[in-house]
């Protein structure tokens, strides 16, 4: 009979939960051929809803769900169809839209690919600071209406990275890739997040600073706090009037973190630039005036982990789920207490 302790020789029985999509993009057969390797998977398709006779039947005997975008929530009715579920793999980063305090008051618990998803974004940000540093975006656009490279000698003392003072917006996951990403250019690095101290600063290698000295002080501001009730509007119109010329708000959090009508103003008046993979609302209005302001560089939200990046939510999953099973525990465990923290 199969012991349902994670431990060694424990094979556990695992469903997939989450939407049609979200499986075909994450788990590629390959994958799902490592998955089969560890655990007994349910066959597909996956629980895209769990209301579902068939969705009750398979929950009846599963031990661990991997779950995805569009995974329904994991509310007590759904629990007590799943008597066995023991572990939560997330194959995204939050699991705020289907983990429930039901799941808390079970004993689930509960691992997220939020670490591998940080990557990319953290990447996007980087070379967002670089390009906009160097002004590439707006010199090769000049350059290709002009085909002239005109002399490189007059190039305003602005331009460039060279002990360009960067600001990071709290010490996230991605806030502190970024750090990490950031160390080997000749940048200074400044950080406001309430929740550090010195100590935790200085092994950063960062400058610990009040948010208005962030913004005041920063040739770019880079935005990776969670939009939470308490951070919805934090960067507001004084923070973004405080900024210098020139200088460059990145934001790849969410867009209801920063004033959009402040921002806006700002942008299109020509006093600072801004990088924005995501605004409020999510797409902004065919008519807004950042669409065609040569001062915004607009991306739909594709920072986050896309394309081949999937497979490293489904490898961080798949190592998950092999801890687990064997009893060494999630190494990228979610916490309970850490939620309210957490995007």
């Amino acid at each position: 009979m199969t012991s349902h302790s994670p431990g060694p020789g424990f094979r556990p029985r695992a469903a997939v939960a989450m939407s049609r999509d979200a499986a075909s993009a994450v788990l590629d057969p390959q994958s799902l051929g490592a998955f089969r390797r560890v655990c007994d998977l349910a066959p597909f398709p996956v629980l895209d809803d769990l209301s579902t006779p068939r969705a009750r039947s398979v929950l009846a005997d599963v031990d661990l769900l991997v779950t995805g975008w569009g995974c329904p929530r994991l509310d007590e009715d759904v629990l007590r169809a799943a008597p066995r579920l023991r572990a939560v793999v997330h194959t995204a980063g939050s699991v705020r839209g289907h983990v429930t305090e039901a799941c808390w008051e079970r004993g689930i618990e509960v691992s997220s690919a939020a670490a591998a998803n940080a990557l990319p974004v953290a990447e996007y940000t980087l070379a967002m600071i670089l390009l906009t540093g160097k002004r590439v975006l707006e010199r090769a656009r000049d350059y290709r209406v002009s085909r002239e490279r005109g002399n490189w000698l007059r190039t305003p003392r602005g331009v460039g990275n060279y002990r360009r003072t960067v600001g990071i917006l709290s010490a996230s996951l991605i806030g502190r890739r970024v750090v990490e990403l950031l160390r080997p250019h000749d940048v200074d690095v400044l950080l406001h997040d309430p929740y550090v101290d010195g100590t935790d600063a200085s092994a950063l290698g960062v400058e610990l600073v009040t948010l208005p000295e962030l913004f005041a002080r920063c040739d770019t501001v880079s935005v990776h706090t969670p939009l939470l009730p308490t951070t919805r509007g934090l960067v507001g119109r004084s923070l973004i009037d405080a900024m210098r010329p020139d200088a460059v708000l990145v934001n790849t959090s969410r867009g209801a973190v920063v004033d959009q009508d402040a921002l806006t103003e700002a942008v299109t008046q020509g006093r600072i630039r801004a990088v924005l993979d995501v605004t409020d609302p999510e797409v902004l209005p065919p008519d807004h005036p950042l669409w065609d302001c040569d001062n915004a560089l607009i991306t739909p939200h594709l920072a986050g982990s896309e394309g081949n990046e999937w497979r490293r939510l489904a490898d961080l999953a798949l190592a998950e789920t092999t801890r687990w099973a064997s009893g060494a525990g999630f190494l990228h465990p979610v916490r309970r207490e850490r939620l309210a923290f957490l995007a």
